[in-house]
């Protein structure tokens, strides 16, 4: 083919491929119809839009390029920037948040964008912040490093900052941003931190309670009255989480004492200006008192015996109705089901109110639930604890059939830990329809403890003493305590660790070591010395029962200080200390079986502790030790409790060996108050010596107390009054009669002599340990005992 003059001659092969080309895009465009029109409209009009956009003038950028401005403006079909699209155009930049200010002006036919750009922000820092850190600040901020600075951002920011500070119950903080500039368009931004002081709960008040006083209803709550001790009990600080918490505490307790349908319909925080303080106000629904009906089991699974069911129950037909025990009961009886083979059957507790009888029925309907299987376990908030120590909590992990009493149980024991401030387990649905996974939600608190103190007993005299521990050491759930002290008559040392999780799923092991050395004192003629290490393993049976299993080995001596008597000691002290060192190989158990409703401070329940320790698996000495302490505790009314106690004790030797002298009992004013420490009990009365208390085989002791509040005196001080009556004997000395080569004798008083005293006193539950004053008058006791009628004790304050 020839073409025009000048043309070139193009290949056969090269005009074929271009006829092919021609064709494809005819056909493309037949198959494309009017579509394809549109789009070469689309083409032009961005065309026009493009040479629009080159006609805008942009000032004042440094960072953004032009390009990047431009492409935020949109013209309108013939190619010009109404002012519809001025402003979406300027809506759009300032949306961006790289400006500090944006404007647009018309000058003839172009656009002219003025611009400020905000300046990077390098460094985002918090000063002045002592009770919040700088981690629990951050993530509450918009304004991040390496962002751009907007003035609306950091205000918003200011206000973040308060607001966390408020929840923490500092409403008197102040927060100011201040920026530092950097050079080149970079500012570090400063919140200057003021915290003030904390904004205390100056009053509690409750609204509707008739059943229960105001001490006994702020007792139950966490939030307490701002007063002299708070410095040291804390809980006065207004935080709206805690507050909630309250009311559920409080329905709680209603719901254990009989009122089912008890209610805190409101709390109402009031702020007073003049105190700087919150007054809370707990409006409550008490509602009628009930009693258990007709108790009973409807069981709807084939192979469940509905009668070993019913013998797990808390609840009877006539006893007042109590929530905690019905959930107690709900939950052995899941526990059972799951133990039985029945995994996806349930319990459902229904009750039927009868209000005109106050009367509840109640039947525990056995289901088989929906098979549903546990997915995963979800766990938030867990900053310090690690995660197995949380799991290990439930009974029941991933891919286990779902059972809504074993995590209403898990959920009550993480609280019972006193890791977190609050814990919050919900569901969700899972990958599949028969999938459930669980949400547990937490908040950390201080689990640490650190004091110095000193105090003051009539046992040991003067005593300085440091303590030291951790309940969850570095999260792994592991506690650590560790005393030191230095007193009058006494000093050592002891440092334990223990890992509630040691072997698997709630069991425990642990290690003590101690070191103990006393001197000589008013009481008792000798000095002793023991040191040792103790190894436990604590074995959960139920809620109720736990057992632990320790062995321990000590070395201790008896020792004599002539120069510091001003007699000779009894010849079986003279007779212990010639014995020399002796090592003690032991193995022992305590099982302790508890229901009382609160173990710091008890008003129902008992508690049953029974100890035994076998010494003779190795070491010099062989004996037998059995103790056992009982106590009963009864509230009879809003402020008074009874306590009614029991225990005692009994100690042999075997294999040929007798008990040494300082492993024997003692009478003291833990046993009968109103007597001196080695007080009573068998005696050698030998005319010219110390004679000294030589200790029993076999002890007694009762008491019956009263403790009671004290009016005028807010219950968070944790001081009572009590009223007591003491008996007991120590009896049966087992020791050494004769000592050949001396001429010395023994003049044994061991007769079994009722010791008794009758007294009052004040107690205190201070943040450091008890203190308690006494005075007790002995109503009966022997000749020879020695008596003390005010008592003295106190831990460190």
């Amino acid at each position: 083919m020839r073409l025009g003059k000048g043309a070139r001659d193009i290949e056969p092969s090269v005009i074929s491929v271009t006829r092919v080309l021609i064709v494809l895009g005819l056909a493309a465009g037949l198959l494309s119809g009017m579509p394809s029109f549109a789009a070469a409209g689309d083409e032009k009009t961005s065309d026009f839009e493009e040479t629009a956009r080159a006609a805008i003038e942009v000032e004042g950028n440094k960072r953004v390029d032009i390009a990047t401005v431009r492409s935020y403006f949109h013209s309108s079909p013939d190619g010009h920037f109404d002012e519809a699209a001025r402003d979406a155009a300027l809506k759009a930049l300032v949306g961006t948040h790289l400006f500090e200010n944006v404007s647009i002006e018309r000058s003839g036919e172009k656009l002219v964008v003025h611009l400020h750009e905000a300046p990077v922000l390098d460094k985002v820092i918090f000063e002045g912040n002592k009770r919040v850190k700088d981690t629990e600040l951050a993530p509450a901020i918009e304004s991040k490093p390496r962002g751009s600075l907007q003035r609306a951002t950091v205000q918003a920011d200011v206000n973040h900052i308060i607001e966390t500070y408020k929840r923490l119950g500092r409403d008197d903080v102040t927060v100011k941003p201040v920026l530092i500039d950097r050079g080149s368009d970079r500012v570090d931004l400063v919140f200057e931190v003021t915290e003030g002081a904390k904004t205390p709960v100056r009053q509690i008040n409750f609204t509707g309670n008739t059943v229960f006083g105001k001490r006994q209803l702020a007792a139950v709550i966490k939030t307490s009255a701002s007063n002299m001790l708070s410095f040291l009990l804390g809980g006065d600080v207004y935080d709206p989480d805690v507050v909630n918490s309250d009311r559920e505490l409080i329905r709680t307790y209603y719901r254990a004492k009989g009122y089912a349908d008890a209610n805190v319909r409101a709390v109402t925080p009031e702020y007073d200006p003049a105190t700087k303080g919150f007054t809370l106000t707990y409006a409550i629904e008490e509602g009628p008192l009930y009693h258990f009906g007709e108790v009973t089991i409807d069981c709807h699974v084939d192979g469940v015996d509905p009668e070993k069911l019913r013998r797990l129950l808390n609840v009877q037909t006539g006893a007042q109705f109590n929530g905690t025990a019905l959930d107690k009961s709900n939950d052995k009886i899941s526990t059972e089901l799951a133990k039985l083979g029945y995994p996806f059957a349930r319990a459902l507790p229904r009750s039927s109110r009868d209000v005109a009888a106050r009367r509840i029925d109640v039947t525990f309907a056995i289901e088989q639930g929906p098979r549903a299987y546990l997915e995963r376990i979800d766990i938030r908030g867990n900053t310090r604890t690690r995660g197995y120590v949380i799991r290990r909590e439930f009974d029941i992990a991933e891919g286990d059939a779902f059972n809504k009493g074993l995590i209403d149980r898990a959920e009550r024991r993480l609280k019972a830990l006193d890791y977190f401030k609050t814990v919050k387990i919900t569901t969700k649905p899972g990958s599949a329809p028969d999938r459930v996974i669980l949400d547990v939600e937490l908040e950390e608190k201080n689990t640490g403890d650190f004091n110095i103190s000193g105090g003051y007993s009539t046992t040991d005299g003067w005593l300085a003493e440091i303590k030291l521990g951790d309940k969850n050491f570095a999260g792994t759930g592991v506690v650590l305590n560790s005393t030191f002290s230095y007193g009058q008559y006494a000093r050592g040392f002891d440092v334990s660790a223990t890992d509630p999780g040691f072997f698997g799923n709630r069991a425990s092991a642990g290690i003590d070591l101690s070191a103990k050395q006393t001197d000589a004192s008013p009481y008792v003629s000798y000095g002793t010395e023991n040191y040792g290490v103790t190894m436990l393993i604590g074995t959960p049976i139920s809620e109720e029962l736990g057992v632990k299993w320790r062995y321990s080995i000590s070395r201790q001596d008896l020792t004599i200080d002539p120069a510091s008597l001003a007699a000779p000691p009894s010849i079986v002290v003279q007779q212990a200390a010639a014995t020399g060192p002796q090592w003690v190989s032991a193995v022992g158990d305590t099982a302790t079986y508890s229901t009382v409703d609160n173990p710091k401070a008890p008003t129902n329940g008992f508690t049953s502790q029974l100890s035994q320790d076998l010494a003779g698996l190795g070491g010099d000495v062989r004996f037998l030790r059995t103790t056992e302490d009982f106590k009963y505790y009864h509230a009879l009314n809003d402020d008074v409790v009874a306590l009614a106690r029991a225990q005692g004790g009994y100690i042999t030797g075997w294999g040929g060996s007798q008990v040494p002298l300082i492993d024997n009992f003692f009478g003291g004013p833990s046993m009968v108050r109103g007597f001196a420490p080695y007080g009573f009990g068998p005696r050698d009365l030998t005319p010219g010596t110390t004679m000294d208390n030589v200790g029993g085989s076999m002890y007694w002791a009762t008491t019956a107390e009263l403790q009671s509040n004290i009016p005028g005196v807010p219950a968070e001080y944790g001081l009572k009054a009590i009223a007591f009556v003491d008996a007991g004997s120590v009896f049966r000395y087992n020791g050494p009669t004769t000592f050949p080569g001396s001429s010395q004798s023994l003049q044994l008083a061991n007769s079994n002599v009722l010791r008794s005293s009758v007294g009052a006193g004040l107690t205190w539950a201070s943040p450091f340990g008890g203190l308690t004053v006494s005075y007790a008058a002995p109503i009966t006791k022997a000749s020879y005992d020695v008596t003390q009628p005010l008592g003295f004790t106190a831990s460190p304050f």
